[in-house]
């Protein structure tokens, strides 16, 4: 069998959930010490990660990843048992067949084909990989990039191995993502009975108007690499069980995915202009900041080596949710994400096309050619 198609169906076969490793990272781990790779096992909490690098020279080229899938959901409404790796009309399926397992088994056979071909290679090749990708984000990718900080380790090149194409094996690929900022609002009112509203105060409707005037508000109108600052309510929480009574309180959580045009206070500040007449907590948490990677090296390298492999032409994208290339991207290292389609993530049979996937473990490999030999 494919080497690649039997790494991934390894990954998928370990049923391992977020935060849960499940046994990939040891198994990543021990298959690339073969190609001279070290491994520093780094665990923060609960959470396992990995830096496995071969080389200490610059330029340093990582490939980074996560480990961990969501939630199945009803197994039963699944075509084929989710962490089986079944193979079917060309389809591999399995929890991570997209997102992202398939990725990372890409990467692992495109580094040993290359180092075996090249071994004398320029630069370094690190893997930075987590079992927190999916969950908070809190213990992976972030503490590792701490870590390497701290130990004066600089990354020059990333490619992470996100679901960016969307029809097609490198059609987009990402060269930025927004930044996500969430909040949780509690807005106060007085509870009371619905027929004396005199003698209450109404927090549905007082939040009702609130979230009226943020969705109404222009933040910004975007710019040539991201579209327009965008304001989304996700839930609403309110009342009492009882339909004649005023609630004393409601809540709403809200999420704005923002462009380089406007910062995370400049949002905060309008958003704390609009609620300035009414009785509300805020909590907000900025889950990251955007970042764009301009054409380059990096950039350049995953075009040509599609248009080799696939002879598309790729579209560079900032759309879409956030990676963990928000955490990699300040340390100044160029970041690209580059993966399998993305049409079937997180849903019940997800899967990849094979023949997609072993353009993707070709376009890799010729991304390293361009960027760690002498050309």
């Amino acid at each position: 069998m494919n080497t690649t198609i039997e790494l991934s169906q390894q990954l998928i076969q370990k049923p391992s959930v977020t935060p849960d490793d499940h046994g990939c990272l040891d198994l990543l781990a021990e298959r690339l010490a073969g190609s001279g790779f070290s491994c520093q096992m780094l665990a923060f909490e609960n959470v396992s990660n990995a830096w496995i690098v071969r080389g200490k020279q610059a330029p340093l080229f990582v490939f980074a990843g996560h480990t961990d899938v969501v939630p199945t959901g009803p197994t039963e409404h699944w075509t084929y048992p989710p962490f089986a790796g079944h193979i079917e009309n060309g389809q591999l399926h399995g929890r991570g067949s997209a997102d992202m397992k398939t990725a990372i088994a890409a990467m692992t056979v495109a580094c040993e084909e290359f180092i075996q071909e090249h071994p004398k290679h320029n630069g370094s090749i690190g893997f930075l990989l987590t079992s927190d990708e999916e969950g908070p984000a809190k213990n992976g990718t972030i503490k590792v990039i701490e870590h390497l900080q701290a130990n004066n380790i600089h990354i020059d090149y990333c490619l992470v191995g996100e679901p960016s194409s969307s029809k097609t094996m490198g059609d987009v690929i990402k060269n930025g993502r927004r930044g996500s900022l969430g909040a949780h609002l509690t807005v106060q009112g007085k509870q009371g009975h619905v027929a004396y509203p005199h003698l209450a105060i109404n927090p549905i409707h007082h939040l009702s108007e609130i979230l009226t005037t943020l969705s109404a508000l222009e933040w910004d109108q975007g710019n040539e690499h991201f579209p327009a600052t965008t304001f989304q309510v996700s839930n609403v929480r309110a009342g009492t069980g009882a339909d004649n009574v005023i609630p004393g309180s409601a809540e709403a959580w809200f999420n704005i995915r923002f462009s380089t045009e406007i910062t995370a206070e400049q949002i905060q500040a309008r958003v704390a202009s609009v609620l300035e007449n009414y009785r509300v907590e805020i909590d907000w948490r900025l889950s990251g900041q955007p970042f764009i990677t301009p054409e380059g090296r990096l950039v350049d390298a995953c075009k040509t080596a599609i248009k080799q492999v696939t002879g598309i032409d790729t579209q560079l994208s900032t759309g879409g949710g956030t990676s963990d290339g928000r955490f990699i991207a300040p340390t100044g290292a160029e970041v690209v994400e580059l993966g399998v389609t993305n049409a079937s993530i997180h849903q019940i049979d997800e899967h990849t096309n094979i023949e997609q996937l072993m353009q993707l473990k070709e376009t890799y490999k010729q991304v390293l050619t361009s960027l760690l030999l002498d050309q």
